[in-house]
């Protein structure tokens, strides 16, 4: 099983849409079961607070349920229950070295690295526009789930 977190500031914006929709996404090709998925801040200040409206509303257009859902904080001993730290921006990465104690691994990568255009994706909760954000996530899944298909041969998608 591929134990994966993602991770950006609060965890109530950009980590709980791309946790959800990573999920709905290896739901849909018959592979949860090779998957752990969950979502996590860099920072304290929204720890139990439900997924943002708008990036609630973003994922329910798509029939995605976030229900239930209550930011927590990233922690050291995460290091060795995760395979892959997946952040939403550069910040993300360094907060997450810094809380991690390092990354001796490799473990911590950035979402939109996995796609043809590498970089941060915007915090909605700045910019308001959810919209922008739910594309960027969508496309850096897709690649994330690319990579592992084809770095996980035994992955096999189920019709």
């Amino acid at each position: 099983m591929i134990h994966i977190v993602f991770v950006c500031h609060g965890n109530i914006c950009r980590s709980p849409m791309a946790e959800f929709l990573f999920r709905d996404m290896v739901e849909k090709r018959g592979l949860s079961g090779s998957f752990s998925i969950g979502s996590a801040a860099v920072s304290a200040e929204a720890l139990g607070r439900p997924v943002h409206p708008g990036a609630r509303a973003k994922l329910l257009e798509r029939g995605i349920s976030c229900e239930g859902k209550q930011a927590v904080q990233l922690h050291w001993k995460d290091y060795s229950a995760y395979d892959y730290f997946i952040g939403m921006d550069r910040w993300n990465i360094q907060e997450m070295e810094r809380i991690l104690r390092g990354d001796p691994e490799g473990k911590i990568r950035l979402l939109l690295n996995f796609t043809d255009r590498p970089g941060d994706i915007a915090d909605p909760w700045y910019t308001g526009d959810f919209d922008a954000t739910y594309q960027d996530i969508q496309e850096g899944c897709e690649g994330l789930l690319e990579y592992f298909l084809s770095r996980y041969p035994s992955l096999k998608e189920k019709p």
